[in-house]
This record gives C-alpha cells, sequence and structure tokens, in this order.
C-alpha cells in the first residue's frame, strides 16, 4: 500500500484566499485536449496503465453475491488473455487498482479474491454514499462497518451543503473524523465536483480534504449530472501541487471518476 497522508491544522487563511481563474484552467484544459494522442504500442501502454488506475465498481441498487463475484473475477483479469499474449504482458498481473462494493458486500468480495489467491485490494464506499446526508454518526458506522469487514481502501463523500455555505471548519472537523475511523485504511474522500458550482469551490474542498486527512481525492460519485472533466483535473491536480509544496507531503492523489 502506498503511504498515507497525515494531514495537517487546517488552515482557513490559506483556503480564504483561494481563487481559480477560470478562463485560464479552460484555455489550459483546451491545450491539452488538443495534444496528440499516443498510437500504436505507446496508446497500448498507457491504456493498459489506465486499467492499474481503476477501481473496478459495481454499486448497483440490485448487487448480489454472484455480481459480486463476476466483478471480482473481471478485476483479477481485466483484460483478454489473448489480447495481453499478443502484447507480451500476459505474465506481467495486469490486474485492476482494486475492486469497489457497498460495506454489506465486503466480506463477500474478500472471500471471492482469497478463493482465488489474488491480493487485490478491497474498496468500500461509505459516509451515505453517493449524496453524503445522513446523520453522522450513521456515516462514521459506516466506515467502522466496512473496515471490520476487512475494507483496506474507503471511498467517503463530502457533504457538499457545507462547501457550498463555505463552513470549511465543519467539512474539515468531519473528514477528519472519517480519517481516525478508517483506522490503518486509506482513505478516498470523493468531492462530487459537478454540485459544487465554482472551480473555486472544487480547489477549496480538495484543500480542506488534504489538510483534513485524505489519501486520495476523487472527482465524484459516478452519480451526479457532471463527473469527472479536463478542467475539474486540472484544478485538483494543482490543489495536490500547492499542498505538496506547501506542506511537503506528496501522498494524496487524484482519481477522475
Amino acid at each position: 500500500m502506498a503511504a498515507r497522508n497525515p494531514g495537517t491544522k487546517l488552515d482557513l487563511e490559506w483556503v480564504s484566499k483561494v481563487r481559480v481563474n477560470t478562463q485560464a484552467v479552460l484555455k489550459r484544459a483546451q491545450h491539452i485536449q488538443g495534444q496528440k494522442i499516443p498510437k500504436k504500442q505507446w496508446q497500448a501502454a498507457w491504456l493498459l496503465k489506465a486499467v492499474t488506475c481503476i477501481d473496478l465498481t459495481t454499486l448497483a441498487g440490485d448487487d448480489t453475491p454472484s455480481n459480486i463475484h463476476r466483478l471480482c473475477l473481471k478485476a483479477i483479469q481485466p483484460i483478454r488473455y489473448d489480447l495481453l499474449k499478443k502484447m507480451d504482458m500476459h505474465n506481467k498481473g495486469v490486474t485492476t487498482a482494486a475492486v469497489c462494493v457497498y460495506p454489506s458486500c465486503v466480506g463477500e468480495a474478500i472471500i471471492t479474491l482469497k478463493a482465488a489467491n489474488s491480493s487485490l485490494p478491497v474498496a468500500s464506499v461509505a459516509t451515505g454514499f453517493p449524496a453524503g446526508q445522513t446523520p453522522l454518526e450513521t456515516r462514521l458506522q459506516e466506515v467502522r462497518m466496512a473496515v471490520a469487514h476487512g475494507a483496506s481502501e474507503i471511498d467517503i463523500v463530502i457533504n457538499r451543503k457545507l462547501a457550498l455555505a463555505g463552513q470549511w471548519e465543519a467539512m474539515y472537523d468531519e473528514i477528519h473524523q472519517f480519517r481516525e475511523a478508517c483506522g490503518d485504511a486509506h482513505m478516498k474522500t470523493i468531492l462530487a465536483i459537478g454540485e459544487l458550482g465554482t472551480f473555486t469551490n472544487i480547489y477549496k474542498a480538495s484543500l480542506v480534504a488534504m489538510m483534513a486527512g485524505s489519501d486520495f481525492i476523487k472527482t465524484s460519485t459516478g452519480k451526479e449530472v457532471v463527473n469527472a472533466t479536463y478542467p475539474v483535473a486540472i484544478v485538483m491536480v494543482r490543489a495536490i501541487r500547492d499542498y505538496y509544496l506547501c506542506t511537503g507531503q506528496k501522498m494524496t492523489r487524484c482519481n477522475p471518476v
């Protein structure tokens, strides 16, 4: 597992000074999208790399043990063997980064992976996914339950109304409590960027999440109308860079969804 982000004290002065230049972000995103895409073996290499960064998930209302079983087997071998053999990658252990399920399905996922002799991590959503609107103690209990069942990564969602109201101290306190409830499990904080309104809010939410100890920050739950976009990725990555330059902590990573 990767190193942890220990977090820092909440720096409200830093957060209050944040202003994101929307036009500059959009221009930079347009430039990136206009660059040439690698072709042939280089494109294949990047696509394989992308697969290894995926948290393969279902998160559906009709998740059954058989669905979880199939999900885990797909995560272990996400690409057909014959295709991997043609690229001489059949013995390189290409898998997804993890499987991600609801807390109640963690145990089933772990059983399937162990039976397949796989050490693939099991991630679990929690904290009232996807809306994050359940009472705080209920959200904390979800984290504790997922960890107790064996999840090694916890995907939390922020309470968006706190971010929209500029209640950064309250948001920091909630995320910090989630981090403590995670124990040794890595914590990924989902910002639900499609519901934060502005790039400035996205940057501030990224910063506060990192200060509170998030090991990863993620764009979205996949359930919002707007999810990962190039401009949002630029804002979040620059927040990660600035956090590193200010604190020396370079553990936090950005996951587009």
